[in-house]
């Protein structure tokens, strides 16, 4: 079965005779359904066609958004300056679009102190939301907690990124 260029169907033909009408009109001849009997084929261009499909591909990864994963460590240890730089450069990974995964690596005997390690990550959340507040760029942002503090074999996880309001 062939269709020709226009969507117009030429019909059952051979091959040999299919092929020789696709280079009459300077086009190729592509197989579009191989599995039907009998297979269909079409007279196109295919270096066109080929373009065409790139094109829409490239459209499509330009629309798409790449957010990344940035990680921020806090020790359970961490004072409130430490815990406020860290909070600082958090707001400038969400700022610039990314996601931010903080981590509370807990060592040795800190594993058992599970409820003052949970209050401290707390503690780092509220403080990333203030600094978020204070900042004039980011006032019609708002924080939200992707993934809520998850107990880990290590310690805890949490997630958090920017949403506009």
């Amino acid at each position: 079965m062939v269709i020709d260029e226009n969507g117009k169907q030429l019909g059952l033909m051979k091959i040999e005779d299919a092929l020789s009408l696709a280079a009459k009109k300077e086009l190729d001849l592509a197989e579009v359904s191989p599995n039907l009997n009998p297979p269909v084929c079409k007279i196109m261009d295919f270096g066109k066609y080929l373009y065409k499909i790139a094109k829409q591909k490239r459209r499509q990864d330009a629309k798409q958004k790449n957010v990344e994963i940035k990680s921020v460590r806090v020790s359970m240890r961490a004072e409130k300056h430490d815990l406020e730089f860290k909070a600082k450069n958090t707001v400038k990974f969400m700022k610039q679009g990314n996601k931010v995964k903080i981590d509370m690596i807990l060592k040795g005997r800190e594993k058992a102190h599970f409820d003052f390690a949970s209050k401290k990550i707390e503690n780092f959340l509220n403080i990333v939301s203030e600094i978020s507040k204070m900042d004039k760029e980011t006032e019609a942002i708002e924080i939200i907690r992707e993934q809520n503090p998850k107990r880990t074999p290590q310690g805890l996880t949490a997630i958090i990124e920017y949403k506009r309001k």
